[in-house]
């Protein structure tokens, strides 16, 4: 049945590889299951029901993918659409986060549609690649601002807007710790840094009085206090009307999601040898439609978007070619759920180091941006600095896009087949407009 279903013989490898790829890609990834819900309890949501329906969504998504395109891809929450999700949408803009929800399904229903009707490769040609590296480094540098903020090693200074804490709180002491950890094994390329080390300064954090064990275990009502819970009537009357509020929003969670997608994908494809002699990835139109349907069932779920994780090279490079991968770190976050209710007793400081590490991790992005030239890279360094900053992706985005074009038109280089890239532009000038009459 496994030979039938993927192809194990075809692709060169056997099911002890495949299972063991997909052990490697979930240690590498499980620190979601403790990052995501402590990032949308900001946003109000209750972090034992995000936590549960943080380990659902990677599941249905990583199986779905593994079933439906055959190829190791896992997915998950997305690092960075749960900052935009909480600290913009939700605490920035006021939306409560049962309509955000709705702007997160809408955003998935918006990426299905594309892809079926075949816009999504007009929307993709017409993005400068360097702008995809500078959303995720940008997005990086605005988790590791989080996380330092998280930490205690940054703090708000009236003088100079941010200034540099107190490094002897029990707070900052184990969120350094745990850096110094994580970083350590990332050195040594231990499997799963991240999880160990959140779990070693959560017992740092313990032992300090930061946080308490409290026993638990899985109850069907540790997900359902989010599940179901999205307003989409309520998001399709953002700002008393389809207006610019919720197009800004499912744009960005639309968007970002796209270039997450499409950034991992050649990566991982690539490591994999699975790209097409005309360099052309084989069941694209499949791996979209999978990303976006778990996209949508995240919503459902609880979570922000669920896209495609970098990480899936991990298992690639133990000799993962196949969706039985996938299948395996879907099953392993079915497991996961049981301890879902433990999350809540994760300190703050403890998961703070995750953030900052991943941030490190996104920023390695900018290096594929041809800085020399200032067409490049001046609507790069824009995007990158403004998205934390502004604490907006969005915000990025639109100075990326719009400076983008505009130096484009300005220095004779615009062609005709860039006329998406020019309505995309003119849509950010009038927002920027909008926002300064707000």
């Amino acid at each position: 049945m496994l030979e039938r279903l993927f192809g194990l013989k075809a692709h060169n490898t056997t099911l002890r590889t495949e299972v063991f790829a997909g052990f490697t890609t979930f240690l590498t990834m499980a620190y979601i299951v403790v990052v995501n819900p402590l990032i949308m309890g900001d946003a109000g949501m209750p972090v034992a029901s995000v936590a549960a329906a943080t380990c659902l969504a990677a599941a249905f998504g990583s199986i779905l993918m593994g079933l439906m395109s055959n190829t190791p891809l896992a997915l998950a929450p997305g690092m960075g659409m749960n900052a935009y999700f909480t600290y913009t949408v939700v605490k920035g803009m006021g939306v409560p986060w049962e309509t955000a929800l709705g702007c997160v399904f809408l955003s998935g229903a918006a990426f299905m549609l594309l892809t079926v009707v075949g816009v999504r490769q007009l929307i993709v040609n017409a993005i400068p690649r360097s702008l995809f590296s500078a959303v995720a480094g940008g997005v990086g540098l605005f988790i590791a601002f989080i996380g330092l903020k998280g930490a205690g090693v940054i703090v708000s200074n009236p003088a100079t807007s941010v200034g540099l804490g107190d490094l002897t709180t029990p707070t900052a002491l184990v969120a350094l710790l745990g850096l110094l950890l994580i970083a350590s094994l990332q050195a040594w390329k231990v499997k799963g840094a991240i999880l160990i080390g959140i779990l070693a300064a959560s017992a740092a954090g313990w032992a300090l009085g930061l946080g308490h064990v409290v026993p638990g275990a899985y109850r069907l009502g540790d997900l359902t206090a989010t599940a179901f819970k999205l307003d989409i009537p309520g998001a399709l009357n953002l700002k008393g009307g389809l207006g610019l509020g919720l197009l800004e929003v499912v744009f960005v969670f639309l968007f970002v999601d796209l270039f997450d997608n499409v950034g991992t994908l050649v990566a991982v494809t690539k490591k994999a040898g699975l790209v097409d002699r005309d360099g052309s990835i084989p069941h694209l139109n499949r791996i979209l439609l999978a990303d976006s349907t778990a996209a949508m069932v995240g919503a459902v779920a609880g979570v922000s978007t669920v896209t495609s994780y970098i990480e899936s090279a991990a298992g690639v490079a133990e000799g993962g070619r196949t969706g039985l991968t996938s299948v395996t770190v879907g099953l392993l976050f079915l497991v996961a759920m049981m301890f879902a209710p433990l999350v809540q007793a994760i300190p703050a400081a403890a998961t703070a180091p995750a953030l900052i590490l991943v941030g490190a991790l996104m920023i390695g992005a900018v290096s594929e941006i041809d800085w020399a030239d200032p067409i490049v890279g001046i609507p790069a360094f824009l995007t990158i600095i403004t998205i934390p900053l502004t604490y907006s992706v969005a915000n990025g985005l639109a100075f990326g896009i719009t400076s983008y074009a505009l130096l484009t038109l300005l220095s004779g280089r615009a062609r005709r087949r860039d006329w998406l890239l020019f309505v995309l532009a003119a849509l950010f000038i009038l927002r920027f407009a909008y926002l300064a009459k707000a």
